[in-house]
């Protein structure tokens, strides 16, 4: 499948994949027709999706409605039944691996990030951890599960999972490589980690591995609950559509974070349309180009300083729009803010999506 396959259907009223999948599995739940493993995937997925929560919350209000069909307590009871387990407890297991998986992903990615360029530190999203008191802190949270008797919680090996966070690291003489192995561990102990996922296809694409980092981003969009997660992996198809010069689908990309209205709710993503305006520069739509730079200068008017900085370190849309003199003073009288030089104090580093 190709990257942008991934963007079919985008502006449809459909629910995501995983929470469509979610309401059939609760159907046959009632029918008494799922399996364990099932069942147990679909009760936890309700315990983070707020969406699904309701539909849930719907499901059993209809049923006391109805209790000559089926009986709300006799449907927890069969949840209880074909787990096998306590979901108390079973629930803080879920939490203990991925809590364990966040730490691999914490520390995965501040390798990562320092090996390709330290300064990224200070430029993505979310600034990456210090490793020596994480790593610390990931050990006595590991040595904890195990004191506890829980070298097996969750399918995870936690003894396992202890050498990696102790002398294992120290074998690995590659950062990059230390970054890699965590992601992955990330990944091995909960599949359904987006940053961790995110991040591992973040090193395919500078790795040069385009098809493996697009396979991960449009896993991420396809199944992320976390909607800031759908964004970046969105903004990251785009950033790799442009890479290889294919302007109207990474335009198609970015146009869904502001479709969604995240760019609104999240300041963070402001940039996407300016990776709009400036696409549009690159296909010779000056028309389309403008708009989009006037559009973002009005919706993230406190932006404006980092705007400018973005519009003055892009040697290449300058240029684009130098061989236009009619786009040039299209774009002049239209938003004279982008050609005001800000002051070098005042621009925050302009974050990078992941």
């Amino acid at each position: 499948m190709k990257p942008q396959e991934a963007f079919q259907g985008w502006e449809s009223d459909e629910l995501p994949e995983i929470c469509g999948q979610f309401q059939v599995d609760l159907s046959c739940l009632v029918d008494g027709e799922l399996d364990e493993v099932s069942a147990t995937r679909a009760m936890f997925h309700l315990e983070v999706c707020d969406s699904c929560n309701s539909f849930f919350q719907d499901t059993r209000d209809c049923l006391r409605m109805h209790r000559d069909v089926v009986d709300p307590e006799r449907l927890m009871a069969r949840v209880a039944m074909l787990t096998g387990t306590d979901f108390q407890e079973e629930a803080e297991s879920i939490a203990s691996v991925s809590q364990l998986a966040t730490i691999f992903y914490k520390l995965g990615k501040a390798y990562i990030l320092m090996a390709i360029d330290p300064d990224w530190r200070t430029r993505v999203f979310e600034k990456a951890v210090p490793v020596e008191p994480t790593q610390s802190n990931g050990r006595r949270f590991v040595d904890e599960v195990l004191e506890k008797g829980g070298g097996r919680l969750g399918g995870v090996d936690w003894q396992e999972a202890r050498h990696w966070l102790n002398g294992r690291l120290a074998e690995i003489e590659s950062p990059l490589e230390k970054g890699r192995r965590l992601l992955n561990e990330a990944l091995e102990a909960d599949p359904s980690h987006e940053e961790a996922r995110i991040y591992l296809a973040f090193l395919h694409r500078k790795e040069g591995k385009t098809l493996k980092a697009a396979e991960q981003y449009r896993r991420v969009f396809r199944m992320a609950i976390e909607e800031s997660n759908r964004g970046h992996a969105a903004v990251q198809l785009g950033l790799l559509h442009a890479s290889q010069e294919d302007y109207r689908k990474a335009i198609a990309c970015f146009r869904w974070v502001t479709a969604s209205g995240l760019a609104e709710r999240d300041e963070r993503f402001f940039f996407v349309r300016f990776n709009i305006g400036m696409d549009y520069a690159f296909l010779g739509d000056g028309e389309r180009s403008v708009a989009a730079f006037r559009d973002l200068l009005d919706r993230h008017p406190g932006r404006l300083d980092e705007v400018v900085d973005l519009f003055a370190r892009s040697d290449r849309l300058r240029e684009s729009i130098d061989t236009e003199p009619e786009f040039a003073n299209h774009l002049l009288t239209t938003c004279p803010e982008l050609f005001d030089m800000p002051d070098p104090d005042t621009v925050a580093p302009s974050a990078e999506p992941w």
